[in-house]
């Protein structure tokens, strides 16, 4: 099945990431990465709480890293969509950076 994450910076600046069946990822590994990355690029949890769920890593992720990184970075960019599709359990994800929005 093929899939595709879609990051919105502004409504100017999507970046479309289509995936093909080989592009499939464990839940458990999708969420170890997104844990990672979380780390690796200082992001804060945005809820007062402390409690972080998976949507929250994906928009603080997207939102530390900048469209930078999701224009120059393929790596970075396939497994950021690889791991959205995979712990979400969604074959399409918008993420809203801008508005700190997630659609599936």
């Amino acid at each position: 099945m093929r899939s595709e994450v879609i990051v919105r910076f502004a409504i100017d600046q999507d970046f479309p990431i289509p995936l093909g069946v080989a592009d499939t990822m464990a839940s458990e590994v999708a969420r170890r990465w997104l844990d990672e990355q979380f780390v690796a690029n200082d992001c804060e949890p945005l809820r007062a709480s402390g409690k972080v769920l998976t949507a929250d890593k994906l928009l603080a992720i997207a939102a530390s890293v900048g469209p930078q990184r999701f224009a120059n970075d393929a790596e970075f960019r396939r497994g950021y969509a690889r791991a959205a599709v995979a712990a979400l359990g969604k074959p399409v994800v918008r993420i809203d950076v801008e508005a700190r929005a997630i659609d599936f």
